[in-house]
């Protein structure tokens, strides 16, 4: 491995810092990105407990509001439920925003590391097309320094490649899974809107 990043000269290394930054990313939204964090499976029931409950506790629906994102829209639907229905609504709209915002965190970043990679490594390339053409002289070429330019060349261009590959698969999974995870919010939102509306648990 040393001896491919002397091959690929100087550039590579900010090819390694991007690598390295666009795999902090990918591990960082993996773990933060799990179901069980955003979309707990028994927060509905519990927020329809709540609902129902006469006198609702405030205490249990700001525990509720920390649990999770889910858990943050449904706490907003409990604590506006006397309000008007164009105001909770809009209540609930304001924080499924702040929500959507949170679970896109990084993903612009990562979404950046996929365009720019490949152009630091064509950025690489151009160094050893330099290397290249400074190995020939009047008094005849350097084998040895023309090879190190096709190397640099080479080196940078494939790994500018191979790090932006994933990089952009990554980051169109994550943004279909936080738009899956905006999608069953709004459902869970609606349906415990529409109950409020009723006058559940009156």
């Amino acid at each position: 491995m040393l001896e491919i990043i002397h091959a690929a000269g100087w550039p590579i290394w900010l090819l390694i810092a991007t690598s390295v930054l666009g795999l902090a990313l990918i591990i960082e939204r993996v773990l933060s990105l799990r179901t069980g964090l955003i979309l707990p499976r028994r927060l509905p029931g519990q927020a329809l407990d709540l609902l129902r409950q006469k006198n609702n506790n405030p205490e249990a629906v700001l525990r509720m509001a920390g649990t999770s994102p889910l858990g943050r829209v449904l706490a907003e639907v409990l604590v506006n439920q006397n309000e008007p229905s164009i105001v909770r609504q809009s209540a609930i709209e304001d924080v499924g925003k702040d929500v959507a915002h949170r679970l896109n965190r990084y993903l612009p970043a990562l979404a950046t590391i996929a365009v720019v990679a490949p152009l630091m490594g064509l950025f690489g390339t151009v160094v050893g097309m330099i290397e290249i053409f400074g190995s020939y002289t009047p008094a005849g070429g350097d084998p040895a320094q023309l090879a190190r330019g096709i190397s640099i060349a080479l080196y940078n261009t494939g790994f500018g490649i191979m790090i932006a590959i994933p990089a952009l698969i990554f980051h169109r999974y994550f943004r279909s899974r936080v738009d899956h995870f905006l999608h069953q919010m709004e459902r869970e939102a609606s349906v415990l809107d529409r109950l409020v509306s009723r006058g559940a648990g009156q």
